[in-house]
C-alpha cells in the first residue's frame, strides 16, 4: 500500500510553499521507510522552487538534508532496523553499474543520479519528493547511519553542505602540513572551515566583509584575509595548496589564482554557470595551477564524513524553525540572514 504523507510544496515558480498531501510509493524489498525529524534548508531548494535553473517539476517538495528514524524496512534490508537514526542526502538512487557508480561516485552516474526531489524514480517514473514532509521511502543503498552523540538538527546540513566541502578536501588531500583557504562564509563555507581545521590543515578564510574574524576563528580558521584589500592579497601570494570557493553567484576568480602555491587548485563548489570575467591563464601556466569543480560526494564518502564528524563532534551551526516559516526563511536566505543554515523541525508539521 502507498503511504499518505503531508508535506510542503511549491505549485509553481511564483507560488509560496504551502501544505501538500501526496502519496509515497509502497515500500519495495530494498526500501527503508523513514520518519523525518529534521530537514536542512539548502540554497538549491530555493533555486529549484523558483525554477532559477529552468528544470523544475511541480508540484515540488524540496529538501535533501534529511534526518530521521527508521520506521520499517523491506524484506531484503539487513543494514537498518526500526529505530535507527539515519540520514538521506541529495540522491536516492543511481544506475549502480556505470564506471562512476562502481567507484562509489554515484553523484557522477553516467545516467544521472535520481535526485531526492525534482527527479523521477528509476523504476516507476513517479516524481521524487523531498524532505519537507513527514516521511520518505528510499532504497537502503542511499540511506546513511548517523553516529551517536551528534545533535540531530545540526547534523542535517552535513548531508549536503558537509559532504560538498568534505569531498574536495579529501580528494585534494587536505591535512597536516597543507594550507587551505575558503572563499565565502555561508552554509558551505562554515562547514569547510570546520572540516579543514579538523583534518589538521592550516586554514584561512577569504572574505570581502571585515567583521567576520571572530566567527571565522571560532569555526576553525587560523587566518582571515580581506580579499578586497590588495595588500592583504599580496601578502598571501603563492601560499595555498587548495582553495575551496563556496560563493553561489558569478564572481571574479582571477584575484585568487596568484595566491595558489605551485600545483595548487581552486575548487568551485558553490557556483553553477559561466565564469565572468574570463580566467587569465597566466597565473595557471606560471605554476601549474588548476581551477576545478566538485559535486557533493558518493555514498561511501558521505558515510566516512559522517563518521569523522561523529568522532570530532562536528555539526553545522543552525537555526531551527517550524515549517510554517519556510517562505520567510527563503527571503532571509536571499539576504544572507542566517548563521549558517536553517533546519526545519518536522514536528511542526503535526502542530
Amino acid at each position: 500500500m502507498t503511504i499518505k504523507v503531508l508535506g510542503y510544496a511549491a505549485q509553481s515558480a511564483q507560488a509560496p510553499l504551502a501544505p501538500f498531501h501526496f502519496e509515497r510509493r509502497a515500500p519495495r524489498a530494498d526500501d527503508v521507510v523513514i520518519e523525518i525529524q529534521y530537514c536542512g534548508v539548502c540554497h538549491s531548494d530555493l533555486h529549484n522552487a523558483r525554477n532559477d535553473w529552468g528544470n523544475s517539476r511541480y508540484p515540488m517538495v524540496p529538501g535533501h538534508e534529511i534526518i530521521g528514524r527508521v520506521s520499517r524496512v523491506g524484506s531484503a534490508v539487513t543494514r537498518f532496523k526500526p529505530g535507527d537514526r539515519v540520514g538521506v542526502g541529495c540522491m536516492v538512487d543511481s544506475c549502480q553499474h556505470c564506471a562512476p557508480c562502481e567507484q562509489g561516485l554515484e553523484q557522477f552516474c553516467e545516467q544521472f543520479p535520481t535526485l531526492t526531489y525534482n527527479g523521477l524514480d528509476r523504476q516507476d517514473k513517479s516524481p521524487t519528493y523531498g524532505g519537507y514532509s513527514e516521511q520518505i521511502v528510499t532504497s537502503d543503498k542511499f540511506v546513511l547511519h548517523i553516529p551517536d552523540g551528534l545533535d540531530l538538527a545540526g547534523t542535517a546540513p552535513l548531508l549536503c553542505a558537509g559532504i560538498t566541502t568534505w569531498s574536495p578536501l579529501r580528494h585534494w588531500q587536505a591535512g597536516p602540513g597543507s594550507k587551505v583557504a575558503v572563499v565565502g562564509l555561508g552554509g558551505l563555507g562554515h562547514m569547510a572551515l570546520k572540516l579543514a581545521s579538523a583534518l589538521g590543515a592550516e586554514v584561512t578564510l577569504f572574505t570581502r566583509s571585515p567583521g567576520k574574524e571572530q566567527d571565522a576563528h571560532r569555526l576553525g580558521a587560523h587566518h582571515v584575509v580581506i580579499s578586497s584589500q590588495d595588500a592583504q592579497m599580496a601578502a598571501v601570494k603563492g601560499k595555498f595548496d587548495l582553495i575551496i570557493d563556496t560563493v553561489p553567484y558569478v564572481h571574479d576568480l582571477n584575484p585568487y589564482l596568484p595566491t595558489l602555491a605551485i600545483d595548487g587548485t581552486l575548487v568551485l563548489v558553490g557556483y553553477l554557470g559561466d565564469l565572468n570575467p574570463m580566467l587569465n591563464t597566466v597565473p595557471l601556466i606560471m605554476g601549474r595551477k588548476s581551477v576545478a569543480g566538485s559535486l557533493i560526494g558518493g555514498i561511501k564518502e558521505t558515510q566516512e564524513m559522517l563518521d569523522f564528524c561523529g568522532q570530532h563532534k562536528i555539526t553545522a551551526d543552525v537555526e531551527t524553525l517550524p515549517i510554517q516559516e519556510i517562505n520567510e526563511a527563503y527571503e532571509r536566505m536571499l539576504k544572507s540572514d542566517v548563521k549558517y543554515r536553517f533546519v526545519i523541525d518536522m514536528a511542526s508539521l503535526k502542530g
